[in-house]
């Protein structure tokens, strides 16, 4: 069974953090996990400083760690549901240097991540944080950004959960492989309905897609373990077409609440194949997406 025993959710106190916040939370609550938060302060003359006495750099330092960390114990104070406990860490730096020390230092399971879902030039440069962090991470990365389907109601401080339907996408890969071991314990933790997605981006012309579909199903389900629940509510879809573009109309047409995806690590090439598929999903998708590392 799938442990996550420590999530970090960094936070710099936009509606975008505050909204992975909540979704840290749940799944915290779910798992029995510990909950850690980050907030970095940055020093807009941290470029240039020799230019500067060093006793003005400290004072202003001083100033603004004081008045982040106010603001950080605020934040926690206001948006924690039920009084659920949080350990905080407030680091000076660069942003996604941070976020991945305090992530290795604590050996953390998973960062949930609040993502400004940017288009344009953001979009082709993939110059974000958050999919800096994606990228970077060396374990998985959940990216919230404005979904049209969330499973947690920001308004609501009883039950918040509303987890109903996860797509994972798989591509027989080992990457594919742990991708969902996650789905499907997410699946059982919250009740949720599972889809195993493939999507052919080619078909042989020497074979009939109806064949081919069917092949593709048969190993969809040898993906599932032989100790997967007895009336656990999961289905397989092929598609055919681009992949992310199959994912996000088939995650629309489902209501999909989260889309689980397999990235293939850190390396060069890796790094250019990693935005085809997953960073167009999480920009155009409709929800939440958790991105799994192997």
């Amino acid at each position: 069974m799938l442990k996550l025993e420590r999530i970090l959710c960094p936070l710099d106190f936009s509606e975008f953090s505050a909204r992975a916040f909540d979704y840290a939370q749940s799944l915290a609550r779910h798992y029995h996990a510990k909950l850690l938060v980050e907030h970095i302060v940055q020093l807009a003359f941290s470029t240039y400083p020799t230019y500067i006495h060093p006793d003005v750099v400290e004072r202003v330092s001083l100033g603004l760690r004081t008045g982040a960390q106010e603001q950080l114990e605020d934040f926690v104070r206001s948006h924690t549901r039920n009084g659920f406990p949080i350990q905080s860490f407030l680091r000076e730096g660069e942003i996604t240097d941070n976020i991945l020390a305090v992530a290795e230092a604590e050996a953390v399971d998973l960062i949930v991540m609040g993502t400004h879902g940017r288009h344009g030039l953001d979009h082709l440069l993939l110059g974000s944080v958050t999919e800096k962090v994606l990228r970077k991470a060396h374990c998985p990365v959940l990216a919230v950004r404005r979904p049209a389907h969330e499973f947690v109601a920001p308004g609501d401080r009883g039950e918040p959960v509303h987890l109903r339907k996860i797509l994972i996408c798989v591509d027989f890969s080992t990457y594919a492989e742990r991708a969902v071991r996650y789905a499907l314990s997410l699946a059982q933790e919250y009740h949720a309905e599972l889809t195993l997605l493939h999507v052919l981006e080619e078909t042989p012309a020497s074979k009939d897609l109806t064949a081919v579909t069917s092949e593709v199903v048969q190993k969809l389900e040898v993906l599932l373990p032989l100790d997967t629940p007895a009336g656990s509510r999961i289905k397989t879809r092929v598609l055919a077409g681009k992949p992310y573009e199959e994912i996000v109309r088939c995650a629309r047409e489902e209501e999909t609440d989260l889309v689980i995806v397999g990235v293939r690590g850190r390396n060069v090439l890796d790094l250019a194949l990693f935005g085809s598929t997953t960073h167009r999903v999480i920009q155009q998708g409709p929800c939440p997406v958790l991105a799994v590392h192997l």
